[in-house]
This record gives structure tokens, sequence and C-alpha cells, in this order.
């Protein structure tokens, strides 16, 4: 009984001695599966918030495209804007007379195009003399003292400015006063 115990003991221990060899390539098989499983989840993340950052890009792309995308075609019309309203202030008492149809017609044309911009987001920037020259806004085409005025005050609008929305399409081209404060 002694020998089949030996036997037994020594074969247990032979077992136990393979499986505890057998162990360690298991837990650093194991380890290596959980790095490569937090190397893999991380990866996931990621991309994850790499596509969520993409989907968000293109959102405020799409609204921008759509808010902004006719920038360009609104900028070329101004300079239509602008003669028609040169048409209509150069024309005297005598001309509105002579050809009030015509007259009628031009102011006719640049309301509708008023309205076509601002149903398309464009509105006008309209300084006076008097109001704070405002850089965000405004272009000083010259300063000049005038008695009177304070310096940074507009002193002449040349041309209307326009805005898109929130942003500038074109600066209101004005005089500014250069006279010093007394």
């Amino acid at each position: 009984m002694s020998e089949m115990k030996k036997d037994e003991l020594a074969e247990d221990q032979a077992l136990m001695g393979d499986e505890v060899l057998d162990a360690d390539p298991l837990v650093a098989e194991l380890e290596a599966v959980k790095t490569e499983r937090d190397e893999l989840r991380d990866r996931f993340m990621r991309a994850l918030a790499d596509a969520e950052n993409i989907r968000k890009r293109g959102e405020r792309d799409r609204r921008d495209a759509e808010q902004y995308g006719g920038s360009k075609l609104a900028k070329d019309l101004l300079p239509v804007y602008d003669n028609l309203k040169r048409a209509i202030d150069s024309a005297g008492e005598e001309q509105r007379a002579a050809a009030q149809a015509l007259i009628e017609g031009v102011e006719l044309t640049l309301r509708e195009l008023v309205n076509v911009l601002t149903r398309h987001g464009v509105v006008p920037i309209v300084p006076q003399a008097g109001d704070p020259f405002d850089p965000q806004h405004h272009q000083a085409m010259f300063e000049a003292p005038l008695p009177g005025t304070r310096a940074g005050d507009i002193i002449q609008v040349m041309t209307e400015g326009f805005l898109l929305h929130d942003r500038l399409l074109r600066p209101a081209q004005v005089g500014v006063s250069s006279t010093p404060k007394s």
C-alpha cells in the first residue's frame, strides 16, 4: 500500500507540477488577452468619439452652408442695389415729373431687391451722420475735421453696408470726423 501511495503521490505531484507549469502560460495569455481587450476598447471609444465629432462638424457645416451659402451671390447683387439707389437719388423733381413711370419702376425694382435680400437674411447697415464710428460695421473712407462734431463721429455715408445673418458682407463706407474733442 505504501508503494501504491508513493506512486499516486508521485503521480499527483507530477500532475500538479505540470499544472503549475501550465498555469504560468495561461496567466500570461490571460493578461495578454486583457491588455488587447483594453487596447481595443480604447480604440473603439476613440473611433466612436471621432465619429460623433465628424457628425457634429457635418451638421455645423450643413447649417453654415444653408445660412451663408448664398453670400457670394448676395455680394454680387450689392452693386445692383447701389446703382438702383443712386439712380433714384439722382433724379430731381423735374426728371421725376417727366419720367414718373420710369422712376416708379426703378423704385419698385429696388424695393423688390431689398425684399428678396431680406428674405434670405441680408440686412442693410444704415449709419447716420453723427453716429459713432464702429470698425466692426464701418469702413472709414476719409477723415476730415468738421466743426460741431466729435472725433470718431460719422460725418458722411457713401454706401450702406450689409450683414448676412450675423456675418459682415460689406462694411458701410463712411467719412469720419477728426475734430478733436473740445
